[in-house]
């Protein structure tokens, strides 16, 4: 069968099916707002390169009097990943567009937006949780956690990112179909699962959002402790009992304690290709009675997607995992 990027159906339909897709994926989209974003050129290879500048080193010995330092040149250091393509493909029967009083095509096109956008969170996700600056709630091993999260280990893990230079996050990506960005207020974001929610809340001196007054709150933000914004989704997923035993915490079988991370950033921690823009989700529509010599009578018809996309950590150093136990409320 013949497939060209819109199928059958109009630029105008295309269009309306690439918006439909974006808007119905955007509220899902939570990681992907606060990475540095790269849009992938077209035809520029498969790889992508997020370039940053080596730092100076401090001064350490005065001027002399008339004697001109040597002059230091600029350095910079590629971070090079390579992409991935990823879609997904859903089969409509002529009898259905027929006979059904659903909007099929519609319905269609806002799953598919909206799994597109789980897709590239939960590859976000794998990326960051991955990173290797790791504290715990107690002990020294994942498999040593059953506690929940506390504002001892909060502390811990700003200092370690002030210690290494990390900048606080001022700027997430806007909710246009652009790449622009707009301004937040200044802090360090952490994100997790919302099994968490009440032991966050449950943190000493923890702001809910409903009372920051003229400080706006960020996407699926519940409130902020100190200098951290906590952010939360159901997509950032956990270890089922990777933990320790327990008797008051979550656990999957009963035993072990679940283990969630809690990835605290800084700015320009991980880059990414975002779920963004105009040419970021294709959308793929042949409407059934489309005639080939794979389907002569027309009886399919079929709506997908598919975008490209990489996330990758830059600077370590500039972010922090933290393995905690959830409370059960049960």
């Amino acid at each position: 069968m013949a497939m060209t990027t819109y199928g059958d159906i109009s630029q105008r339909t295309a269009a309306w099916a690439a918006t439909e897709m974006l808007s119905h994926a955007e509220p899902i989209l939570v990681l992907s707002k606060f990475g540095q974003s790269k849009p992938l050129p077209k035809n520029k290879a498969d790889t992508v390169k997020f370039r940053r500048p080596v730092p100076f080193p401090v001064v350490t010995a005065p001027l002399q009097e008339g004697v001109t330092p040597t002059a230091r040149q600029m350095q910079y250091e590629d971070v090079t990943v390579q992409i991935k393509q990823w879609g997904d493909v859903v089969e409509i029967t002529d009898v259905v567009n027929d006979l059904a009083e659903d909007p099929v095509l519609s319905d269609a096109t806002v799953n598919c937006g909206e799994q597109a956008a789980e897709t590239i969170e939960l590859q976000t996700w794998g990326a960051l949780r991955a990173g290797t600056n790791v504290f715990y709630s107690n002990g020294a091993s994942r498999s040593a956690v059953n506690t929940k999260i506390s504002l001892a280990k909060q502390r811990a893990i700003t200092r370690n990112l002030k210690g290494n230079r990390a900048k606080k996050v001022t700027s997430m990506v806007s909710a246009s179909p652009n790449y622009a960005t707009e301004p937040v207020d200044a802090a360090f974001i952490a994100f997790a699962h919302t099994d968490l929610e009440a032991d966050i809340r449950d943190m000493e001196g923890f702001t809910p959002t409903e009372k920051y007054g003229s400080m706006k709150a960020l996407p699926y933000e519940i409130g902020k402790v100190e200098d951290v914004r906590y952010v939360l989704s159901p997509v950032l997923t956990k270890w089922a009992d990777a933990g320790a035993t327990t008797s008051t915490m979550v656990s999957t079988t009963g035993t072990n304690a679940d283990v969630y991370p809690v990835v605290y950033i800084g700015k320009e921690f991980y880059g990414l290709i975002p779920l963004k823009g105009k040419n970021s989700i294709k959308p793929s529509v042949i409407n059934p009675d489309t005639k080939t010599k794979d389907d002569p009578l027309g009886q399919r018809g079929y709506v997908g997607w598919k975008t490209y996309f990489v996330a990758k950590i830059l600077n370590e150093a500039w972010g922090a995992r933290l393995e905690v136990a959830a409370s059960n409320l049960a």
